[in-house]
């Protein structure tokens, strides 16, 4: 067994002082790694230094979460939960050799969850360790402040708190800068450093480019499922001072005394917020914790503009074709006639819709059966589109663009999913069972070479694809990942509008207490 965590364990030396990892079938490992510190609501700083080895065998604290998720479909998603701290500033590095020498790409992974809830080794699908060994990149993952803990506006009660609703992603430039001060150690290059999330790690990945202290931390971008309308979350952004009274009131905390917030134990805190945003709901007001502009962050590029830097950043941007669609009744697709399809899409979208729907589906996607033009996704398509022509038009660099459109033997059939790319792109399709079906194989190499090309030069095409060309002004090119990969020209340009137009809007169920929670909806651990 090629395993060592002994005195001939990989040890680095980085500028604050010595990391020992543990070595495993090729592959060198360290978890853990404290990046930042901080105090609530306040800006992250460098670690101190240290003397002797610091054990780095142990993955890091998450942040912690408002509402703990329940278990659900394992099968298509395996998670990792793991303790949480507000003090969660740690990343993870996995490379195949920890040499200045090599100088691989470095792949810097930020997770999804929107700025909620999630961890950098959340999903199982997150491991780097095929992409270190069978890729030759450096795979950093990445903890950070989330929810409250990283987006609560606290500005309005000193100066200390001014960035306070940047937090969180104020602990990702730092460690990107850690990054860039160490990560030749471990064998990566601090000049070719890619950024890639999904979901709202993806959202992350644009709000860095717009971030101008995170200029030159990062040389690249790819973006899975990442881009949604901003406005969803202008709309629905906590409060600010508000929302800050509101938790100081269940805290019984004056106004004057604002910063004994800092205090507070993570238990009684998280109560109190719980019950501010239940307050808020109540009232008919959504709160979403999300990144605010100020002289900090520019804004959202579809709301403002692409900043110049970021224009020079090369970028990949795609979607999965089914993302957040409802699957109540299997419909075992392959079954149904040609007529039966028909109606069944007419019968969603209305006859008139459905119609122009079931013609612009077919000439998108001929290799696709006309039932899940049902599932078309109307949350993050729409965005991206928008958000590859407007950056393909201005930028400098390169804008590429896919669709991932497997079709997955599971349930009677379903279409992929928010997050089902995630694991060929990890190449990791071998450790998610969903996977292990027709063409799995060739899905996670192209995939995975897809992304690691891109890392590497700044160009995804890879042997196994057709070839995959930029996108450019007027001329959208996606390439629609599949069981058979193929690239479309502005395919999207017929489907997009009728999606908006005939896409009934299906409002969600009510969230069910689960049985750690009262009749209030207040979670029971907290007492």
């Amino acid at each position: 067994m090629d395993f060592c965590f002994s005195k001939t364990s990989p040890i680095v030396e980085t500028a604050k002082g010595k990391l020992r990892g543990f070595h495993f079938n090729g592959v060198d490992h360290f978890y853990g790694i404290h990046y930042a510190k901080a105090r609530r609501f306040q800006m992250p700083e460098p670690v101190d230094p240290w003397e002797g080895v610091k054990d780095a065998g142990s993955y890091g604290m998450i942040c912690p979460v408002l509402n703990e998720p329940p278990p659900s479909e394992e099968v298509l998603t395996p998670h990792r939960f793991w303790p949480g701290s507000e003090h969660c500033q740690y990343l993870n590095i996995c490379t195949n050799r920890c040499d200045p020498a090599d100088k691989k790409p470095v792949m810097v992974w930020i997770h999804g969850g929107g700025f909620t809830t999630g961890s950098s080794i959340e999903q199982v699908c997150y491991d780097g360790f095929n992409l270190a060994k069978l890729d030759n990149v450096v795979l950093v993952s990445v903890n950070h402040r989330l929810n409250v803990f990283g987006y609560l506006d606290m500005s309005a009660f000193g100066d200390k708190y001014k960035n306070s609703v940047n937090a969180g992603m104020a602990d990702l430039v730092e460690a990107l800068r850690w990054v860039k001060e160490n990560i030749a150690r471990f064998g990566g290059d601090p000049d070719n450093v890619t950024i890639f999330g999904q979901s709202g790690g993806g959202v992350k990945v644009t709000t860095l480019g717009q971030i101008p202290e995170a200029d030159g931390l990062f040389h690249k971008a790819i973006i899975l499922s990442g881009v949604v309308d901003p406005g969803d979350r202008t709309e629905a952004r906590n409060t600010g001072k508000e929302m800050a009274l509101a938790v100081m009131k269940n805290l019984r905390i004056p106004e004057e005394h604002a910063e004994r917030l800092e205090k507070v134990p993570v238990p009684q805190f998280i109560w109190a917020v719980n019950k501010a945003v239940r307050s808020f709901e109540e009232q008919g007001r959504r709160v979403i914790w999300a990144p605010k502009p100020n002289d900090y962050f520019v804004g959202d590029p579809l709301e403002v503009d692409f900043t110049a830097h970021s224009l020079t950043v090369p970028t990949m941007v795609g979607t999965a074709i089914a993302e957040f669609a409802r699957h109540d009744n299997p419909r075992k697709a392959e079954t149904l006639t040609t007529a039966e399809r028909a109606e069944l899409v007419c019968g969603y979208y209305g006859q008139e819709g459905g119609s122009k729907v079931l013609e612009e589906f077919r000439r998108a996607y001929p290799n696709t059966n006309e039932v899940y033009a049902m599932d078309l996704d109307d949350v993050c398509l729409p965005a991206t589109v928008d958000y590859v022509k407007k950056k393909a038009k201005k930028a400098t660099a390169p804008v590429y663009n896919y669709m991932f459109a497997k079709i997955f033997d599971y349930d009677g059939g379903r279409a992929a999913w928010h997050g089902a790319d995630i694991p060929y792109f990890f190449h990791n399709a071998d450790k998610i069972p969903v996977c292990h079906q027709t063409n799995y194989k060739m899905l996670n190499w192209v995939m995975s070479g897809a992304f690691v090309n891109f890392a590497r030069t700044g160009n995804p095409n890879t042997e196994g694809l057709p070839n995959w060309e930029k996108c450019e002004d007027g001329r959208m090119v996606t390439m629609v990942f599949d069981d058979k990969c193929y690239a479309q020209v502005n395919m999207q340009d017929g489907l997009v509008p009728l999606i908006r137009k005939y896409k009934p809007v299906i409002q969600p169920a009510p969230r069910a207490l689960t049985e750690d929670e009262d009749e209030e909806g207040e979670s029971v651990w907290v007492y």
